[in-house]
Parts: structure tokens; C-alpha cells; sequence
């Protein structure tokens, strides 16, 4: 019996020690993937709760002469994902989240001008490391559904490298 309470005391002590890492309130950096053919996105992190957070990303390029067959090439996308993070352990932390997004983008090829907005759903999954500095290192997965024809079959997906200064 001695052993049983002295068991549950030793649990409920480590229960009260250990506590939740706090996501930070905000985060501000850039998301290195291939998103697309976007590469780098500006991308900004809320923390909305202890758990939950909304992250937007600001991707745009401009390739002139694109694949040397003479494309010139112009698009920009915002991506939305509500994301909900749960801590492993020692600064890791993983997460996931869905959303959506708008984008437009246009070429041209000698005579052929094209230009079209679109939007798409998206999804996202990842792992993080909090440093003690400031600093917010991530890998993520993110399939987005949709584009109207901007994927090839309707469908883009990407892993990034992101890093962000939390404040």
C-alpha cells in the first residue's frame, strides 16, 4: 500500500512539474520550399491559444526567359493555415493544420499571353525546434488541393525548411 500512494504522489508531482512549452505569440521569417515553383515565402506566425495559431505565407516569383525557352513568368500566393501544435519534448514541437489560399499568375511565350487567379485548399504537417533564442526552425509538408488548373492535375504539394524570428 505503501508503495501505491507513494507511487501516485511521485506521479502527480511529475503531472504538476511538467509543463506545456507556450508557442510564441508572434514569429516572422521565410519558408524555403519549392511551393510551387515559389521558393521562398515570407511567412508570419499568431499564436491564437497555448496550442493553436494561424500562419500566413507571401510567395511570389518572376522568371524571365524561364527553362531557356523563352517564358517569361509572374505569379504571387497567399496561403492560410490554422494549425494546432502539440509538444514532444526538449523544444520540439509538431503540428498540424489546414487552410486554403488565393494566387494569380500569367506567362508569356511569343504571341501567347496567359493570366488567371486561382484558389486551393491546403493542408500541413511539421515539426519544429524552439531554440532559447529567439529563433524557430521548421520541416513541414503541404499538399494544396484545387489551383483551376495552376497544378498539374489539381494537386501541388511541397516541403520547406522555414526559419523564424519569434517576438
Amino acid at each position: 500500500m505503501k508503495k501505491l500512494i507513494l507511487s501516485a504522489f511521485m506521479l502527480m508531482g511529475l503531472a504538476f512539474s511538467s509543463q506545456a512549452q507556450e508557442i510564441s505569440k508572434n514569429a516572422l521569417g521565410l519558408r524555403f520550399g519549392d511551393s510551387g515553383g515559389f521558393g521562398g515565402e515570407l511567412s508570419y506566425q499568431r499564436g491564437l491559444s497555448s496550442n493553436n495559431r494561424l500562419e500566413l505565407d507571401l510567395g511570389w516569383r518572376n522568371r524571365n526567359n524561364y527553362n531557356n525557352y523563352g517564358y517569361d513568368d509572374k505569379a504571387i500566393k497567399l496561403t492560410g493555415i490554422y494549425q494546432w501544435v502539440w509538444n514532444i519534448d526538449g523544444g520540439f514541437n509538431w503540428y498540424a493544420g489546414v487552410g486554403g489560399g488565393l494566387g494569380s499568375y500569367s506567362y508569356d511565350h511569343k504571341d501567347v499571353h496567359y493570366n488567371d487567379t486561382f484558389v486551393f485548399a491546403a493542408g500541413d504537417i511539421g515539426i519544429e525546434y524552439n531554440f532559447d533564442i529567439p529563433l524557430l526552425i521548421s520541416l513541414d509538408f503541404r499538399p494544396e488541393f484545387g489551383g483551376s488548373g495552376y497544378y498539374k492535375n489539381n494537386y501541388g504539394s511541397d516541403v520547406a525548411l522555414s526559419l523564424r524570428y519569434q517576438f
